[in-house]
């Protein structure tokens, strides 16, 4: 049910069992936000319509919406869906289930992949790790991480649907988490990277609740697997603004467990000149549209902590042994492809 209010914004409402209307949603009609579909890939648009004239609900959740509504361009696309995975998957020839603890389908086109998930439910024990039971849109909005990541995008009629009061948080420029942090951060302790790089991104503030929470769980970071530390990390490095991430991650102990041996060296005036100029390099290729090589990323990073005393009497050979061995312990625990590290040692 939707009622106009302030001549501007509609509410969405639903029947509580008890015989009353209550309000779930503030829906912004198409020129009451900043999102429009010739910023959304052509490819999300086209798989979100045949979802819809299959009879399922489907939008564009979390980051692209975030970043368009900044004033960005989305690096991914995701969608949510009333479909099941494998309704999802009978649509499209180019989809694949995966996932076990929740089974989400990535639509491949080319080398670009659309993640689709379907709502999930707020029934759901967040201490238990049931986590593949599956709700409605109200529902999964409630299972979104933090506030800026929870609207829904409706290309076909251009709503913007806000379930958590997102876009009073966008203009009071406020990072609010949605799940309970009595265990949103143990539940996944890599939230609080995500929330420390919004904050560094966004220039919004973390309210007072979340700080206090990630400075409590910080050693729970160690409980992240080696291979998501990794993704992370690489992340951080390719989003030109590596350095206050970092610095954020050190402000509030997270470094020292993320990575233990270049923590050592961030306070060097060198080293943040380093990422200082690696974060430069990626803004412009960015701008450019010419990305930045994996390789060229680690080289900027690592320069100034690789180091040979006795250069002058090692062969190339030695060299390049000597600096791998260096590289692979200042990044330890991470494991990026071991051929992107010798390039870069290479260039270094």
């Amino acid at each position: 049910v939707l009622a106009r209010r302030c001549g501007i914004v509609f509410r969405r409402y639903k029947n509580n069992g008890k015989g009353r209307s209550v309000p779930v949603a503030s829906i912004y009609p198409q020129g009451e936000h900043p999102v429009r579909n010739s910023q959304i890939d052509k490819d999300a648009l086209w798989a979100i319509r045949k979802i819809q004239q299959a009879g399922g609900e489907a939008y564009i959740v979390g980051g692209a919406i975030r970043d368009i509504i900044l004033g960005r361009a989305p690096k991914d696309f995701d969608i949510a869906t009333s479909l099941s995975p494998r309704q999802v998957q009978r649509l499209f020839w180019n989809a694949r289930i995966i996932g076990r603890r929740f089974r989400i389908v990535h639509l491949f086109f080319g080398q670009k992949i659309i993640e689709v998930t379907t709502f999930r439910s707020d029934e759901e024990n967040f201490e238990d790790g049931r986590n593949n039971v599956f709700g409605t849109i109200e529902q999964d909005a409630k299972r979104r991480d933090f506030s800026i990541n929870s609207l829904y995008y409706n290309p076909s009629n251009g709503q913007l649907l806000d379930f958590n009061d997102a876009m009073p948080d966008f203009r009071r420029h406020v990072i609010r988490s949605l799940i309970p942090l009595s265990y949103s951060f143990s539940e996944d302790p890599v939230r609080m990277i995500r929330a420390l790089k919004y904050q560094a991104t966004t220039g919004f503030r973390l309210k007072s609740d979340v700080r206090r929470a990630i400075k409590k769980n910080a050693a729970n970071i160690q409980q992240c697997s080696t291979s998501r530390l990794t993704e992370e990390v690489s992340k951080i490095l390719s989003s030109g603004s590596a350095l206050p991430i970092l610095s954020n991650l050190e402000k509030y102990g997270l470094v020292e467990y993320i990575l233990p041996q270049i923590s050592v060296y961030l306070g060097y005036e060198s080293v943040r000149k380093s990422i200082a100029e690696l974060d430069r390099v990626v803004s412009e290729g960015k701008a450019n549209g010419t990305p930045v090589q994996k390789e060229e990323i680690i080289y900027h990073f690592l320069r100034p902590m690789i180091v040979f005393p006795d250069a002058s009497s090692m062969t190339a050979d030695e060299l390049f042994k000597e600096g791998f061995r260096q590289a692979k312990i200042l990044l330890s625990p991470m494991t990026p492809p071991n051929y992107e590290l010798e390039r870069a040692v290479e260039m270094i």
